[in-house]
């Protein structure tokens, strides 16, 4: 004979300031989790848009990414001439492209500074990224100093808006002409300028950091590649883009994960512990309903289990309330710094429907094992003891 489940949710009302107490506890405990999951998701899902299959970069040999690559410019010619390169007539779809990172101050952080990714780019590039889109304004003509700023930066720093200019360095100034979206990815938070512009200011001349192609076709992947690394004197390596840019994010998204699941470990030990003497409470409060409880048939199992449902659901509504509210973060924009680029990206929130069910899991599993000692104490009072308490 088992206790009806009314009695078990009834006792939680009775204790209003424990239950809601515990609640809360375990509450914070699935926000966080679940914030911490759904940034670490927002940044493989940001750097992850940021390529297609169907496109292939090339670096030099030994380069992890763009920063640390350099090929010269006669390469750049072997590279287009390659097989598995889509051509449009004569011409081959590929750009060769220059990245650096510049120092910028952010605006309303009394003076503090941050890392921008200046991305030097042909007309090419744009045809290339078909994601790509001019929102405001219009693209920066070649050969000239304007440039196209991405939407995650746009007001962020100073100089980064639709009319406004900035220094690539030092008396060499460049002005906004248009604001360009990418479908969320790490392109909106670069600024795009003449190749040539760039390799001038920074006296680059003569190389390019890397050289983005587009493919026959996916399958075609295979054999570019193996024409980039065949000739071990070429020095290079190609990746196919999606790949690259979910490489790029696996530090920073590993180290989001960690920290997230260390304050969340530790969260949880606190509302376990909370459930626990909330219980505990309940067992010693409640000692004459065990009692009598007994003296009626019920079994130790029944008594432990309405103890343990007592705990998981209380435990379960935290969960769910923990994970709506997570669920607010997805209107947030979080910036931080990608540690393999070193510039400082706009990420979102992303969540999922496994996120958010894994998180309240998590929950209601806090309070199984924060409700089950409780409840084999419970289970094991002596009805004459349990009615004399």
């Amino acid at each position: 004979m088992f206790i009806p489940l009314s009695y078990s949710i009834r006792s939680l009302f009775v204790r209003k300031t424990t239950t809601i107490a515990t609640a809360f506890g375990i509450g914070l405990v699935v926000f966080v989790l679940a914030s911490s999951l759904m940034l670490s998701n927002g940044i493989q899902r940001t750097l992850g848009a940021s390529g297609s299959p169907d496109r292939a970069i090339v670096l030099r040999k030994g380069s992890d990414n763009e920063l640390s690559s350099n090929i010269e410019q006669p390469k750049v010619g072997i590279i287009m001439a390659a097989p598995g390169v889509k051509k449009d007539g004569a011409t081959s779809l590929a750009a060769g492209e220059i990245v650096v990172v510049i120092s910028a101050d952010k605006l309303g952080t009394a003076g503090q500074i941050s890392n921008i990714q200046i991305r030097g780019v042909q007309p090419t590039s744009y045809a290339l990224r078909k994601e790509l889109k001019i929102v405001e304004g219009r693209p920066a003509e070649p050969g000239t100093d304007e440039a196209v700023i991405g939407k995650g930066v746009r007001g962020r720093f100073q100089g980064m808006e639709l009319g406004q200019s900035f220094d690539l360095k030092k008396n060499r100034p460049v002005k906004v002409v248009g604001v360009f979206e990418s479908n969320g990815s790490s392109f909106e938070s670069e600024v795009w300028v003449d190749a040539d512009t760039l390799r001038s200011s920074f006296g680059r001349m003569g190389v390019t950091s890397s050289v983005l192609v587009q493919l026959d076709s996916r399958s075609s992947f295979d054999v570019f590649k193996n024409a980039m690394e065949h000739d071990k004197q070429l020095g290079l390596q190609a990746f196919r883009e999606t790949d690259y840019y979910e490489k790029q994010s696996e530090n920073t998204s590993i180290f989001i994960k960690a920290i997230g699941i260390m304050v969340t470990f530790f969260f949880s030990l606190g509302a376990m512990v909370g459930a626990t003497i909330t219980m505990y409470a309940a067992v010693s409060q409640r000692s004459k309903e065990i009692g009598t409880l007994k003296a009626l048939g019920f079994s130790r199992f029944s008594i432990l289990s309405a103890f343990v449902v007592e705990a998981v659901f209380l435990a379960l509504v935290g969960g769910v309330l923990g994970a709506l509210a997570s669920l607010g973060m997805g209107l947030v924009k979080f910036s931080m710094m990608n540690f393999a680029t070193w510039q400082e990206i706009t990420f979102s929130f992303s969540p999922t429907i496994p996120i958010i069910l894994g998180s309240m899991l998590i929950g209601g599993f806090m309070g199984f094992l924060g409700g089950l000692f409780p409840a084999i104490r419970a289970s094991r009072l002596s009805p004459i003891a349990a009615m004399r308490g």
